[in-house]
């Protein structure tokens, strides 16, 4: 059944929204860092520092999508069959789409306007560079690994669902412990624990975070200045362990499984759930008819196929926009990224049949 646009949860939305902004933003930084790293010191400089503040404090794109995950799916009574009908669909068409699209276009792009996604024309050079978008692996759809990550996460939700739907919120709080303990020894301390955990570990211990922080009802979980706190403190944790771990020649990316950015995903999850408790005036959040919300809705309904596209952008401005300083490079190009791809999806699902394969949700 559709769901009509009035009956959207806003914060939902926002929260689709901010996804694809950090997927970009995190992609952006990994082809712009290599111009901040000669900034590196005892005391790293702001250029630095704000660089680093891109590639890891917004790593949480993925996370979130998959508490958003969580947060919509779990609990509810469907079958396996509706349930996998449903999804399976909607991700592999555009995967699929795109795929050979964005294929296309890099090979036409390499052999008219000397793009370096492939370096021969062969048949097989080309097959290649098709099975290797496909896997993520082809330049330009680096990406795309998220298809296979999040299609093994759906496959695993009914038996997750099933569990959650016949259990109280203390049930999933056990659960969570342990999830949180995979993200501090498997992917902070990088520690083998004598205990296998790997049934708890992430993705789908961030899906199960989705369900249980949509409908915990705990003072502490519902307190906007709490979320406030913990994503701020989160960030600056991911920071000082950046720092830390960093080097004149490498730039350390912290996992996105990692502890910090655990809390750091449970903090703006829960500033945007409560955000409306501040009580603070900005009327142009709340009229449904807007530009915000109007553009908010837009990037959450083309969010899929925004993701699938948005690399093959990326690699396209990186050669064509000159560099000129880090800051205005990285919002150029940005800037670009996200209004060709939204653009992109509003014109092509305005396409009949088309429309129904692009990843608009």
């Amino acid at each position: 059944m559709t769901v009509s646009k009035s009956k959207r949860i806003f914060y939902f939305d926002a929260l689709r929204a901010f996804v694809i902004i950090c997927v970009i933003i995190v992609h952006v930084y990994a082809v712009t860092r290599n111009y901040a790293m000669p900034e590196y010191d005892m005391i790293p400089s702001v250029k630095w520092l704000f660089s680093q503040v891109l590639g890891n404090c917004f790593r949480i794109g993925v996370d979130l999508f998959l508490l958003l995950s969580g947060a919509l799916s779990l609990g509810r009574v469907w079958d396996i069959r509706s349930f996998l009908g449903k999804r399976i669909p909607r991700i592999v068409g555009p995967f699929v789409f795109w795929g050979l699209i964005l294929s296309a276009v890099g090979i036409l792009l390499s052999y008219y306007c000397g793009f370096e996604f492939l370096q021969s024309f062969d048949a097989y050079s080309m097959l290649q560079f098709v099975y290797g978008a496909f896997m993520a692996t082809s330049h330009g759809f680096e990406p795309y690994w998220f298809f296979w990550m999040i299609l093994g996460t759906y496959l695993i939700m009914p038996i997750f669902n099933k569990w959650l739907a016949n259990s109280k919120l203390e049930e999933a709080e056990y659960f969570l412990i342990f999830w949180l303990s995979t993200c501090l020894f498997d992917y902070t301390l990088n520690f083998t624990f004598p205990v296998k955990l790997s049934y708890f570990t992430s993705p789908i211990g961030l899906v199960v975070l989705g369900y249980y922080l949509r409908h915990t009802e705990r003072d502490l979980l519902n307190n906007p200045y709490f979320a406030l706190i913990l994503t701020v403190l989160s960030a600056i944790l991911t920071m000082i362990v950046v720092c830390c771990l960093s080097s004149p020649s490498e730039m350390f990316t912290i996992d996105r499984y990692s502890l910090p950015l655990a809390f750091e995903v449970i903090g703006v999850f829960l500033l945007f759930k409560n955000f409306n408790k501040f009580n603070m005036s900005l009327n142009f959040t709340k009229n449904p008819d807007g530009v915000f919300r109007k553009f908010v809705f837009a990037l959450a309904k083309y969010s899929y196929g925004i993701y699938l596209i948005q690399g093959m952008y990326l690699c396209i401005y990186r050669e064509i926009v000159p560099y000129y300083e880090l800051y205005s490079h990285v919002l150029i190009l940005f800037i670009l990224i996200l209004l060709s791809s939204l653009i992109t999806m509003c014109l092509l699902n305005k396409i009949p049949y088309v429309n129904r394969v692009i990843g608009a949700k």
